[in-house]
């Protein structure tokens, strides 16, 4: 436990937030990883300044298991901290600092129980899978799980995400996509309204008709009683547009997201509201040629995660969490990546999510202490200790 805290505190040093270099913390793990005679891979991205970080420890066969976390964290401007974010602070059985939680504990309950691991007669390998940019739209696991998939000629058979849960197993995420629609209607004085085309009136109308069409896609029976809320959700989160009250607003932006339940398909719901879009710029032009309608993503779309009960990683979170009972979560993650890749994944690690994102975020003492306890249970696990 002693080692599993000091190691947090190293890792909570790094201020990596989703979209920075995170060359720091990840040259700090191999290093970590190089002192105990651990070969590691990173994988950069395409200019360099950032990688994941990919090894094994035990035999080259089938049938490893990956445990996979990621460096970055969320920023901490503008929250109330009663402590330095970037400092593990202890106060009361709770370790306080940015990325304690959501999800370096993780990380360091792994770095903590690798001397175990390597002196340990493991019949099948573990894997560490680090990535970066989780916290902007799970960019890195893509090529991470490409990475593992093309270098390593075993083949790993579960992986499991360390995402904050406290250790309860979970077998089922939302997936998850963001947009931005920008919509150019054409500037006027406000007495001119039926005149002119007002970017924000359009842009109100399609707000209108994504929420109408999450409630369709409930009325058509799209729901699934394992998440909350049980469907797939609609947001728009941000809406800009306007100089002044009495100026008919030509520009108007607004930023949602598409948080699917597993039965359902970002691409379809974007499809849909595209053709909507077709319509809607078909009947406008005739008032105002220019008239269009822009949508992007922010981010390629996360996919969702749906385990089915009957396959051997649920047996083996089970064994290893001691906990029976299988949940879903309404956040997204990169378990459905690492499944997309031919792996059985969970999601199961200490900490809990209600601490995420927020100010005075902590994990408690007492889930790291199980978080390293679960760790070690695998590697008694892998070595037919169990």
């Amino acid at each position: 436990m002693n080692v599993a805290k000091e190691i947090l505190a190293k890792l909570v040093a790094f201020p990596v937030l989703g979209g920075q270099s995170n060359l720091s913390i990840i040259r700090w793990i191999g290093d970590y990883l190089e002192s105990y005679g651990v070969a590691y891979q990173f994988v950069p991205n395409e200019e360099g300044s950032k990688a994941s970080l990919h090894c094994r420890i035990g035999p080259a066969v089938d049938g490893g298991v990956i445990l996979s976390g990621h460096t970055d964290v969320v920023p901490v401007a503008g929250q109330d901290w009663h402590t330095d974010p970037f400092v593990l602070t202890e106060k009361e059985g709770k370790l306080y600092a940015r990325g304690s939680c959501d999800m370096k504990g993780f990380l360091a309950c792994c770095l903590a129980v690798l001397p175990e691991m390597v002196k340990a007669d493991l019949k099948k390998p573990i894997y560490f899978a680090f990535s970066y940019d989780e916290e902007i739209g799970c960019l890195a696991a893509p090529e991470l799980v490409q990475a593992i998939n093309d270098f390593y000629t075993e083949k790993p058979q579960f992986a499991i995400i360390g995402e904050p849960s406290l250790m309860q197993p979970i077998v089922g995420q939302k997936g998850i996509c963001i947009f931005e629609t920008t919509v150019n209607g054409s500037a006027g004085h406000s007495s001119r309204i039926r005149q002119e085309v007002s970017a924000i009136h359009e842009a109100a109308r399609l707000i209108l008709w994504l929420e109408a069409k999450m409630d369709a896609l409930v009325a058509a029976g799209h729901l699934d009683d394992r998440f909350s809320p049980p469907h797939t959700s609609i947001h728009i989160g941000t809406v800009k547009g306007g100089i002044a009250p009495n100026v008919i607003s030509d520009s108007c932006s607004f930023h949602w997201d598409v948080r699917v339940i597993p039965q359902d398909k970002v691409g379809d719901i974007r499809a849909d509201f595209e053709a909507h879009c077709r319509e809607r710029e078909a009947v406008v032009r005739q008032k105002f040629p220019d008239f269009r309608i822009q949508t992007s993503e922010h981010h390629p779309a996360v996919p969702p995660l749906d385990t089915p009960e009957h396959l051997s990683i649920v047996a083996l979170i089970r064994r290893l969490s001691g906990i029976d009972k299988l949940d879903t979560v309404a956040y997204a993650a990169e378990a459905g990546q690492f499944a997309e890749g031919g792996f059985e994944a969970v999601i199961c690690g200490p900490g809990s999510i209600a601490q995420a994102h927020r100010a005075d975020e902590f994990i408690a003492a007492e889930q790291l202490e199980a978080g390293v306890a679960f760790v070690q249970r695998l590697v008694e696990e892998l070595t037919g200790l169990r």
